[in-house]
């Protein structure tokens, strides 16, 4: 059989597979969706839940009237400057610092020799908030270029950064590994998080055809729009940081184990967040910085991050190497999956990049190998990078099947649905809902797949060549207990309270829907407060969990708050319906009425004043009943409440099919993407807008990690050399093409209490290899290094 002859009858078992099951779905989706809700005691979706509402605090954001974490004006206010070393290993002889200390305005200069005293903070996995061991200033030991060594404080900005200029350091050298490629360079294995079944080896060994290949991934940087900077500010032996911050909680523990002071002592408040993608959930070490100077000066010290100083202040995805190899029948049945990982991790401290997380639970196969292993180098200790560990696992293993589909020449879509897994391949469990298959089909009618031609290097318009490709994803369902409060103001104002935040992602909005569904008024009416540890606990803004977490409990609290309304109507004796049943009244557009009648009752803000109240708070939250405050607040400010993707015996998940098309420059060597689309399997969604702009986000920063992202690293010193946005390119207006997104998930109720999975995190996931694949069909050119770049396709 020739190849087109065999992707042609692959095409049509996939419109019979696929687009025939996607059709069906597609059109009982709303009948689907329904059944779901009315079969769930969650209140069936009204036009407040579930509506195309704009994001609240856009206005504000827009007009410049939203005030961010460092804008907060304080009385006679000092600004901090950190400085860093220039050298990746060694330690710090001494630091001269006299001539920054004689400059007008130097408050003070701290170094190892005049030290801030700073405890060392709990990490996450050890029970507590930190995503990093290091404390600053504590010894002379340098572990990394762009290390902290010293805080200059001065009554102005640009005062700090003068004297912080005339700092003279001497080091004493050390033997530097600057990357997991150094001959010097030794890795760890990770055992606890290495997966096995069956016979993996021999498997593969007596495969019909088998893919061998190794895939490379960059380092990657978390840049976002607002750099990382603070305010603290002690008073009384009171701590409050103003911090852009993911988990306020979890900055509140943080901060408390730094200065040695109760976490009752400590307030951080973080009202809006100019994006994180993972790099703001922990408080990082300038903060410890900025509270140990505010402490020693009893004055409130600013301490913003230059753009360089972030990337080496806080860390990004490390950079990773897969070696993968897949055996299949002749058929396209896979038999076996053999998988190795390395990730970079700090010199002395442990990141885990799980890049087994999507290969062991994507596709049916009766052997698997998988092992994790970090390389410690002289880095900073990396950090979370949107859907990290999903990331690069989708990356190798998606490329690799792409592979595997041309050696059988077999479509990618079909060899997909030939290892369809039924249930969680790795933990054998039964998925909770699965519309991978109809994510598939819309994907590949809205590209035109199947019009293509398969054939690399097939497809042309001019000098362009032109290639299609696919990938998919998975993302697990992660879920954390909150609490919420709602407040009914004499004034008529609803008020709803969490101490989440919102990082750009909607929170304001969603959660002013989700209060306003219940209680039966115009989302516009409700105000949402966020991001301060003195509001109702919450779980951090990470793991595509917040929107789920906080949404369950405003409804509960919203549910207790319109019981809680209905009784007081009924039972008080100033209420003018004092005489009715709770079960006879209504609360509906605002106002309390008896269910007999179709009209009339008593406003919300004249049953306060009736009965003399000026609110009515009324708190919910989804933690088990008789949970402990023990348990609240580890919820509050760890992650042991954190529940993962197969809690109740069930395997949670967000999937997604990316598909894309690239021209590529014949002559030069360039690639242009031309088209995005991508179907996604989200559960049910809040408000589709908002998701959307999550989705659209998450796939051009996957385009800009296959394309443009990458950092380099001077071996002579292990200097990030390209630590700015003039030499760290990031997608503009320009590289980004026509994107289209598509919605095919139905509520989840076993993975969330309103039946939405995650949002965040899932449009990233699938980018790369998709883009990757798109360019092997456009040249005939596989690149299995990440960033592809036209060196590469020479």
């Amino acid at each position: 059989m020739t190849q087109n002859n065999a992707f042609e009858l692959n095409r049509r078992t996939v419109m019979k597979l696929g687009v025939g099951a996607a059709a069906a779905a597609t059109a009982g989706v709303n009948l689907s969706s329904e059944k779901a809700l009315a079969n769930n005691p969650a209140k069936s979706q009204s036009p407040a839940l579930g509506a195309r509402l704009s994001r609240a605090e856009g206005p504000l954001k827009v007009s410049g009237q939203a005030r961010y974490a460092i804008e907060q004006k304080l009385e006679n206010m000092a600004y901090g400057v950190t400085v860093q070393s220039t050298r990746p290993a060694g330690r710090i002889v001494s630091i001269d610092t006299s001539a920054a200390k004689a400059l007008p305005g130097v408050v003070d200069v701290y170094t190892p020799q005049n030290a801030l005293k700073l405890n060392k903070p709990t990490v996450y996995s050890k029970g507590g908030g930190a995503t990093e061991e290091f404390t600053p200033l504590q010894d002379d030991v340098i572990r990394f270029n762009g290390m902290h060594i010293a805080l200059v404080v001065a009554e102005t900005f640009e005062q700090a950064m003068e004297a912080a200029s005339l700092l003279k350091v001497e080091y004493e050298a050390g033997d530097a590994i600057v990357d997991f490629n150094d001959p010097k360079a030794k890795s760890q294995p990770i055992d606890a998080m290495a997966a096995a079944w069956g016979d993996a080896a021999t498997a593969l060994a007596n495969a019909e055809v088998k893919v061998d290949v190794t895939y490379t991934t960059s380092r990657e940087y978390n840049v976002p729009m607002e750099p990382h900077a603070c305010i603290a500010s002690w008073d009384n032996g009171k701590m409050t940081v103003w911090e852009p911050s993911q988990w306020v909680g979890g900055a509140r523990r943080v901060v408390s184990d730094w200065l040695g002071i109760d976490i009752e002592d400590v307030r951080v408040i973080s009202p809006y967040v100019g994006g994180g993608f993972g790099s703001k959930i922990g408080a990082h070490p300038h903060v410890g910085l900025a509270c140990a100077a505010s402490r020693k000066l009893g004055r409130p010290v600013k301490v913003s991050l230059t753009r360089p100083q972030t990337f080496t202040g806080l860390g990004g995805r490390p950079a990773t190497r897969q070696n993968l190899s897949i055996g299949a029948t002749k058929e396209g049945k896979i038999v076996s999956i053999v998988h190795e990982s390395w990730n970079e991790t700090a010199i002395d401290e442990l990141h885990v990049e799980a890049c087994n997380n999507v290969t062991k639970i994507m596709y049916a196969t009766p052997n698997l190998s998988s092992r994790l292993n970090v390389v410690p180098v002289h880095t900073v200790q990396p950090g979370w990078k949107r859907a990290p560990g999903e990331n690069p696992s989708a990356y190798a293993l998606e490329c690799a099947i792409d592979e595997l589909a041309y050696a059988l020449e077999m479509d990618p879509i079909t060899l997909r649905l030939a290892n369809w897994a039924d249930i969680d391949p790795s933990s054998k469990l039964p998925w909770t809902t699965r519309q991978l298959r109809e994510a598939y089909a819309a994907g590949a009618d809205a590209i035109g797949w199947w019009k293509r031609n398969p054939k690399p290097r097939s497809m042309r318009e001019g000098r362009e060549l032109i290639g299609f490709g696919m990938a998919s994803g998975a993302y697990p369902m992660l879920r954390t207990a909150s609490e919420a409060k709602i407040v009914f103001h004499v004034s008529g104002q609803i008020e709803v309270l969490s101490g989440g935040t919102d990082i750009g992602t909607g929170t304001y909005t969603i959660l002013a829907q989700t209060a306003a569904d219940v209680l039966g008024v115009p989302a516009e009416t409700v105000a949402v407060r966020l991001g301060d540890t003195i509001l109702p606990r919450s779980a951090l803004a990470g793991g595509s969990q917040q929107a789920n977490n906080l949404t369950g409990a405003v409804d509960r609290a919203a549910k207790n708050a319109r019981a809680a309304l209905l009784s007081l109507a009924a039972t008080d004796p100033k209420s003018p319906l004092a005489a009715s049943k709770v079960t006879e009244l209504t609360l509906e557009n605002g106002r309390v009425r008896p269910t007999r009648r179709p009209s009339g009752g008593i406003s919300i803000a004249d049953l306060l004043k009736a009965v003399g109240r000026n609110t009515l708070e009324v708190e919910g939250n989804t933690f088990a009943p008789g949970a402990s405050e023990e348990m609240k607040n580890g919820a509050d400010r760890s992650f042991a409440q954190m529940k993962a993707s197969l809690e109740g015996g069930v395997s949670a998940h967000s999937w997604c099919a990316q598909f894309v098309e690239v021209r590529v420059d014949e002559d030069f060597g360039t690639i242009r993407v031309k088209r995005m689309v991508a179907a996604f399997d989200s559960g049910r969604i809040f408000n589709p807008k908002l998701a959307e702009s999550q989705w659209i986000g998450g796939m051009i920063m996957g385009l800009g990690q296959t394309l443009l992202e990458e950092g380099h690293v001077d071996q002579r010193d292990g200097r990030t050399v390209n630590a700015n946005f003039a030499d760290y390119a990031v997608p503009v207006n320009a590289d980004v093409p026509g994107v289209q997104v598509i919605s095919v998930g139905i509520p989840d109720f076993q993975a969330s209490a309103l039946g939405g999975k995650g949002v965040g995190e899932i449009g990233v996931v699938g980018v790369a290899p998709a883009i990757g694949n798109a360019v092997f069909h456009a040249t005939g050119k596989r690149v299995r290094s990440l960033p592809i770049t036209l060196e590469k396709l020479a």
